[in-house]
């Protein structure tokens, strides 16, 4: 059986709206084995972003725990934390590249904030666009790509550092169906033949049956899951 490299134990997370606590995450208890391919599916407010969020120590929860690879979370420095963000790559429903930089620069970006050579960085970008079918637009600035050829270069990018694991927060929110099928054919493919861990964050449940298992929240809570 794989190892498990995501685990939460009754995680919380707590919002004050002025002076009244709105408890976003409830007591999540959840584990996530290396290579597995999850989704959570909810409608919009149900926590499933604000777990993301935590999972990938963009935010710290109220109370609970939160182990990666049997470290616990809570107990990082700031500096520990960042140390920690380079190695899980994000991919979000606005892709967030840089208008200025081209596709292969803005896949470099995150492997110089990680220390690699100009020579490594820009052979690695080269292969990463590549592998999800943009070799022919790598010198491509974002404007001069559809919104499909963009989430591409995001989840290139987003694999730069060789990830433990991929977050995707509504990864084909913005974009039309026939590049949201073609978006998780890649994101299939990435697990199947990659061993990517992935957890996909979406409020359609179309797109959460391509994942191996499916976890259902609701008001913060996860109220039941589905493995195929």
């Amino acid at each position: 059986m794989a190892k498990t490299i995501i685990k939460t134990v009754d995680l919380r997370k707590t919002y004050m709206q002025g002076r009244i606590p709105v408890e976003a995450l409830r007591e999540v208890n959840l584990e996530v084995r290396e290579g597995e391919f999850l989704s959570v599916l909810g409608p919009s407010g149900s926590g499933k972003s604000t777990l993301l969020n935590l999972i990938g120590a963009l935010d710290k929860p109220t109370g609970g725990k939160l182990f990666i690879e049997n470290i616990d979370v809570s107990a990082l420095n700031d500096n520990q934390l960042a140390d920690l963000r380079i190695k899980i790559g994000f991919v979000f429903q606005f892709f967030n590249l840089i208008p200025r930089f081209t596709a292969r620069e803005n896949v470099e970006l995150p492997m110089s904030i990680a220390g690699l050579s100009k020579g490594e960085r820009r052979k690695r970008a080269e292969e990463l666009l590549q592998m999800v079918g943009l070799a022919s637009r790598m010198n491509h600035k974002p404007t001069e790509l559809s919104g499909g050829e963009q989430q591409r270069v995001a989840i290139a990018r987003a694999l730069a550092n060789n990830p433990r694991f991929l977050l995707m927060d509504e990864p084909t929110g913005n974009i039309d169906s026939k590049n949201a099928y073609e978006i998780i054919r890649l994101v299939k493919r990435l697990n199947e033949d990659k061993g990517v861990t992935i957890i996909m964050v979406t409020h359609d449940q179309q797109l959460a049956a391509e994942a191996k298992r499916i976890v259902y929240m609701l008001d913060g809570m996860i109220v039941r899951e589905t493995v195929s």
